[in-house]
């Protein structure tokens, strides 16, 4: 699996030719007897691919035909319509490691397999900038939060380019229409009296940024092996996340496509069926992250805020007809890996049940990389760089 993953990460990187297009053109319906030469894209700085039959013109599919033929269709995709595909955003207290490669190449060539089979395809990758564990590593580097986060959120998009990933849009959660967008996201699901205002306290991981029952510690740690510390009782807003239990577990039931594999919907059913509690969704004793509207003493716990990218990126709030979000939401994949399933499957879908607007068609979340028996982490400290890896080993495999 490790040397699939060099190889991979080796054709996604090389210059000449563009092999990792061929990848995804081999796996394309449409396209047979294919060679491929890089385009520059009217949109965008970066280079893309599209195929060059090297047959006679009278076998050549037309654009139409292209495009009619779409995928095949499944529970959860037409095979036509148009085709969100997403990362997630990438944590940025530090540099990014082997696990982000990995996604971002999984994704890309999805991504690619779609277009080349005629689907209008919108690819998102970015950064998750805000929360109290980016805070604490830029005061211990010596830099203003924003300072930080530009330095590193650079170091993803680098490593985008070095490997061809072919997103149409980078988003980072410092944006201001993203901030502006989560934002009027709160601001709906106050208004659908989703949101109250109370206290918290209990076990908090800040490196998982996720919150832990005590059942849910595994000696002392975060089911993740994460350390927890005890957050002393403080004013909380509330999302009524008890209040989506029964709701969820219907739309799993009528949608038994929604999350895959299916190790990882048996999870979030479990999960689910051991009854949910509300969830705090703000802090006060950190403040970097996005203000809540109209109160500052709180900024949003970052999940509520890392979500909503999905949408921001495609102009939410305006969904007016012909927008970017009337043409490819509700999102048609997002992948992720197995340590954020939570967030995606049971937090995500009941912010926008409340908000009144459609869950994504799709949830596949991976497996983690390790090494030495341990997930690959940042916090670990075990990374493997994927920018060495490709300078060390691009040209030893051709």
């Amino acid at each position: 699996m490790r040397l699939n993953l060099v190889r991979f990460m080796m054709l996604a990187a090389s210059a000449t030719p563009c092999l990792a297009r061929r990848l995804s053109a081999a796996f394309s319906p449409t396209v047979t007897r294919t060679t491929l030469r890089n385009i520059q894209s009217t949109t965008s700085d970066r280079w893309i691919c599209q195929p060059s039959f090297a047959v006679s013109s009278a076998r050549r599919p037309s654009s139409s035909l292209s495009a009619a033929l779409g995928t095949p269709q499944t529970s959860f995709d037409d095979g036509k319509s148009p085709f969100e595909i997403t990362t997630p955003i990438y944590y940025v207290n530090d540099k990014p490691h082997i696990g982000h490669a990995y996604t971002s190449i999984a994704s890309d060539v999805i991504a690619r397999f779609m277009r080349l089979s005629g689907r209008d395809v919108y690819f998102l990758s970015g950064t998750d900038e805000h929360g109290q564990k980016v805070e604490k590593t830029a005061a211990e580097k010596g830099l203003a939060p924003k300072d930080f986060v530009d330095e590193v959120s650079l170091s993803f998009r680098e490593l985008l380019d070095l490997l061809n990933i072919s997103n149409d849009y980078f988003i980072r959660t410092t944006d201001e229409d993203h901030m502006k967008a989560v934002q009027h996201f709160w601001k709906t699901l106050v208004e659908k009296d989703a949101i109250y205002l109370g206290a918290y306290e209990g076990w908090y991981s800040v490196r998982d940024e996720c919150y832990y029952t005590e059942t849910e510690l595994v000696d002392g740690k975060a089911p993740t092996g994460a350390e927890v510390e005890w957050v002393a009782k403080e004013p909380s807003y509330f999302f009524k996340l008890s209040e989506y239990e029964d709701k969820l577990l219907e739309y799993y039931e009528a949608n038994p496509g929604f999350i895959a594999p299916e190790s990882r919907r048996n999870e979030v059913l479990g999960f689910v069926k051991q009854g949910l509690r509300d969830l705090s969704i703000s802090r006060t004793t950190f403040k970097w992250g996005v203000p809540v509207p109209g109160d500052d003493d709180h900024v949003m716990y970052v999940w509520i805020d890392a979500l909503a990218n999905y949408i921001s990126a495609l102009g939410y709030p305006n969904m007016d007809e012909g927008s970017s979000f009337d043409k490819f939401w509700p999102g048609s994949l997002h992948v992720v890996g197995k340590d954020i399933l939570r967030f995606h499957a049971i937090y995500w879908p009941a912010f926008l049940m409340a908000a009144d607007l459609p869950v994504p068609k799709r949830l596949f979340a991976h497996g983690w990389w390790t090494k030495d028996g341990e997930k690959i982490s940042k916090s670990l400290g075990n990374v493997i760089d994927p920018v060495e890896l490709v300078e060390k080993v691009r040209f030893a495999l051709f």
